[in-house]
């Protein structure tokens, strides 16, 4: 029987996928392919409505790849467990659900690199620091890093952030727009599942904020007539839902929607 690498737990329409590797929640490519399977159950399965990612423990929430395991490995291993990392993490971005990165611990390298393909990103107060230092094992960020940051923070930060391989404070990253919040240390995954509760039924359709999702992570890479297109069709499908014809008649009746996810 496999090794539990990724921990996966439904409760209250929100699904927690968590990295299990103590003590650094460090992946390879069984991870991934375990990651993989959660985010597909969470994707088809209608009772959920937001994604949290999170790691093992209370001191990391990932550092990444398993050195050790790409120390034994071919380089074409090399190459496809970074397609397949690629491909894993696009599948986030690509599920019309949030998904919220709770970062509990140290996220650096490849764990800030998953951390990124989270929609939002709430981090646990002095609990750890945050980075890319892959530079200084003669590699780069393979696994989306170079990408995401670009995007997150402009490309000269990123590329500055990078190429010295500094790893810094949640409280820098957040000045830098990498992270949304930063909570409380000791009541932290608390404090999230209360912030993730107002993304899910009934306080909000959460059908709508999953296309609000997609709509902006396909939209800005594309062309922007091409963008308005892909917002036209997505607002399309809302208009067919349940949660719209009960938020549309709520307003008229100067009523509190309540929302079902349908």
């Amino acid at each position: 029987m496999a090794q539990e690498l990724i921990r996966y737990a439904v409760a209250d329409g929100i699904a927690t996928i968590t990295m299990v590797d103590p003590p650094a929640n460090t992946y390879t490519h069984e991870m991934m392919r375990q990651m993989d399977e959660a985010i597909l159950k969470a994707r088809f399965d209608d009772d959920v409505h937001v994604i949290v990612l999170t790691g093992d423990g209370d001191k990391f929430f990932s550092a990444g790849a398993n050195i050790k395991m790409l120390c034994e490995v071919t380089p074409q291993f090399k190459y496809y467990f970074c397609l397949h990392a690629n491909e894993t993490l696009n599948r986030f971005e690509q599920t019309p659900k949030l998904v919220i990165g709770a970062l509990n611990g140290h996220t650096v390298g490849g764990g800030l690199e998953i951390a990124m393909a989270c929609d939002i990103r709430i981090a646990r107060k002095d609990s750890g620091k945050i980075g890319l230092p892959e530079v200084t094992l003669g590699v780069l960020p393979g696994t989306g890093g170079t990408q995401r940051l670009g995007r997150l923070v402009g490309k000269s930060k990123a590329i500055e952030l990078m190429a010295t391989g500094a790893t810094f404070s949640f409280e820098e990253a957040e000045e830098w727009g990498m992270i949304s919040h930063i909570f409380s240390r000791d009541n932290f995954m608390e404090e999230v599942y209360e912030y993730v509760k107002q993304f899910a039924p009934p306080q909000k359709a959460s059908k709508a904020v999953g296309r609000i999702k997609r709509s902006v992570c396909s939209g800005c890479e594309v062309p922007f007539s091409e963008g308005l297109a892909i917002e036209r069709e997505l607002q399309q499908q809302l208009f067919m839902s349940s949660d719209a014809k009960e938020g549309l008649s709520a307003y008229v009746d100067k009523r509190v929607p309540s929302f079902t996810g349908i």
